[in-house]
C-alpha cells in the first residue's frame, strides 16, 4: 500500500535503538513543579530555531491552546480568530469565551476583514488578540501573517498562531530553489517576522516526527504561562521518551534536515508535473499536502475507494464550503519516484485522457 495519509513530511522515524536511554518515562509530579531532564535544552534549542527568545514544552497543542487562551482570557482582552483556524485554536478560543472574552471570527486569510473588526472595535479598551493558523494545508498558502500583525500592532494587539504545519519545513530565507527555506523553524521565519507581541504554539509531530508539542514567544510570556498555566499544575509533563526523541529530531534536522526538505520539495513538484500531464491540479502550492483539483462534478468518494483497490491510500477531506468532499495526498521524504509514478497511472486509468469525464457524478 502507497499511504498518503501520514504528515510525517520529513520522513523522521525515531527508533528506541536510536534515542539515549532514559532512567524512568515520567517524573511522577505535574509539570509546574518541574520538567524531566532533557527538557528545558530541547525547548532552548526549539526557542532559537524559531526565533523566539524562549520556549517551554508541553503534551500537546491542545494542551497549550487551552492555557495559553485561557490566560490571556485573565486580562481584558478580545480575540479576532481566522475563520478557517484548526478545531484546537477555536476549542482554545471557547475557553477564552468562557472567561467572558469575545470572539470575533473573520473571514479565512482576510486581512481586509480583520481590520474592519479591529477599527469598529476601536473604543472599546480591551486589548485585542489575532488568532490564526501560520500555514493553511488546504488553501496551499501561508495565513498573511504580516498583515494580521500590522493590524493587530495599530490597535496595541497580539498575535497567536498554531504553527504546527510549517514547524520543520518552513524556514528563513526561501528562495526560488529553496522555497521551504533553511531551518525549518516555521511560517514566522519564513515571512520574517518577529517580536514581543507574538507567540507561537506548534506540535513536533509533523515535520519532526514526535508527540510533543512546544509554545514560543517572548521570555515574560512563556514565563507566565510557565507559572500560571492550569493543565501544568493538572497533567504530567512530557514523557522521558519523547523528549529524548525531540531531542534526536533536532540533531537529525541539524545533520540532515535541509537535503530532506531538498527532496520533500522534489517529490511535490514531480507529482504536480504528474498531475498536469494528466490535465489535473492540485491545491497545495510547494507544500507536501495536495488536495487534488479535480473536475467539477468528481464524486471523491468513489475515486478515494477506488485508489484503495489499486493499493494507493489518500485522504478523504469534507469540503469546508460544503460543496462535497475532496481528496489530497500528503508527500513526504520518504516517497520515491516509483510511488509517484504507480499512482499517476492508478489517476490515469479512471480518468482516462485529459478531459475524460470518467468517474464523475452521474
Amino acid at each position: 500500500m502507497i499511504d498518503f495519509t501520514s504528515a510525517l513530511y520529513l520522513g523522521m522515524r525515531h527508533p528506541s535503538r536510536a534515542l539515549a536511554p532514559w532512567a524512568r518515562l515520567t517524573t511522577g509530579v505535574p509539570a509546574v513543579l518541574g520538567m524531566p531532564p532533557g527538557a528545558e535544552a530541547v525547548a532552548a534549542a526549539l526557542a532559537a530555531l524559531m526565533g523566539c527568545p524562549r520556549a517551554v514544552l508541553a503534551p500537546s497543542t491542545l494542551h497549550l491552546a487551552w492555557d495559553v487562551l485561557g490566560l490571556l482570557a485573565r486580562d481584558p482582552v478580545r480575540l479576532y480568530l481566522d475563520a478557517g483556524a484548526y478545531p484546537v485554536l477555536r476549542w482554545g478560543a471557547e475557553r477564552a469565551a468562557a472567561h467572558g472574552a469575545p470572539v470575533h471570527p473573520f473571514r479565512h486569510h482576510d486581512a481586509g476583514a480583520l481590520r474592519r473588526l479591529l477599527r469598529r472595535d476601536a473604543g472599546d479598551p480591551r486589548r485585542p488578540v489575532v488568532v490564526s493558523d501560520g500555514w493553511c494545508p488546504r488553501c496551499g498558502e501561508a495565513a498573511p501573517l504580516a498583515a494580521y500583525l500590522a493590524a493587530a500592532r495599530r490597535h496595541r494587539g497580539r498575535l497567536l498562531i498554531d504553527d504546527t504545519q510549517a514547524l520543520g519545513i518552513l524556514g528563513r530565507r526561501p528562495t526560488p530553489a529553496a522555497p521551504y527555506g533553511q531551518g525549518g523553524g516555521g511560517t514566522l521565519c519564513w515571512l520574517g517576522l518577529e517580536g514581543a507581541d507574538v507567540a507561537v504554539l506548534a506540535s513536533m509531530a509533523k515535520g519532526f516526527g514526535v508527540p510533543v508539542a512546544v509554545l514560543a514567544g517572548s521570555r515574560s510570556f512563556v514565563q507566565s504561562f510557565e507559572e500560571f498555566g492550569e493543565t501544568r499544575v493538572h497533567s504530567s509533563p512530557p514523557s522521558a521518551a519523547v523528549i529524548h526523541a525531540a531531542a534526536h529530531a533536532l540533531a537529525c534536522n541539524a545533520a540532515r534536515g535541509a537535503a530532506l526538505r531538498a527532496r520533500l520539495f522534489r517529490r511535490v513538484q514531480q507529482f504536480r508535473r504528474l498531475l498536469a500531464a494528466l490535465g489535473l491540479g492540485a491545491r497545495g502550492g510547494v507544500f507536501p499536502m495536495q488536495v487534488l483539483a479535480a473536475p467539477r462534478g468528481l464524486h471523491a468518494p468513489r475515486l478515494y475507494a477506488s485508489l484503495r483497490e489499486a493499493g494507493i491510500r489518500a485522504v478523504l477531506l469534507r469540503d469546508r464550503a460544503g460543496s462535497g468532499a475532496a481528496l489530497a495526498f500528503v508527500l513526504t521524504a520518504r516517497h520515491t519516484e516509483a510511488d509517484l509514478q504507480r499512482t499517476a497511472r492508478a489517476l490515469r486509468r479512471h480518468f482516462g485522457p485529459p478531459g475524460s469525464t470518467h468517474l464523475l457524478a452521474s
